[in-house]
């Protein structure tokens, strides 16, 4: 069976890049739940550090991803090298406030999963993906 083509977006013979999926659903990205984050400018920061990653940074939003109680949820997808080696997602709740979006984004321009270790501070908040 024949691999799938790469999206559009990415260059033929390039890696697909670490990608932030930042979830923005019935809790997520909510002012009435979070009223202290400023949550469209969180997801202006990660974007504009996609646009200056060269390509390296992929971002996009999702409707509910599951785990409400631990909000907001991103969820940090390793490139495609990292999965190659066996890397898998790591989702990460409690990305509430800036200090937490400074070690995704430091983290991811180190490699991301599979490829650099994460801040101790991003273990503590990493949480289990919900069960299919």
């Amino acid at each position: 069976m024949p691999a799938a083509a790469a999206p559009s977006w990415i260059r033929p013979g390039a890696s697909r890049p670490c990608t932030l999926v930042v979830c923005r659903g019935c809790c997520c990205g909510d002012a009435r739940k979070h009223p202290g984050t400023d949550h469209a400018g969180q997801l202006r920061r990660l974007r504009e550090a996609a646009a200056a990653s060269g390509g390296r940074l992929a971002v996009r939003t999702s409707d509910c991803l599951g785990p409400c109680a631990q909000a907001n949820i991103v969820v940090v997808q390793p490139s495609g090298e990292a999965r190659r080696r066996g890397a898998k997602a790591a989702w990460i709740g409690f990305t509430l406030d800036d200090d937490c979006l400074d070690d995704i984004l430091a983290w991811v321009e180190a490699g991301g999963p599979g490829l650099a270790p994460p801040p101790d501070t991003l273990a503590l908040q990493m949480v289990d993906p919900p069960r299919k």
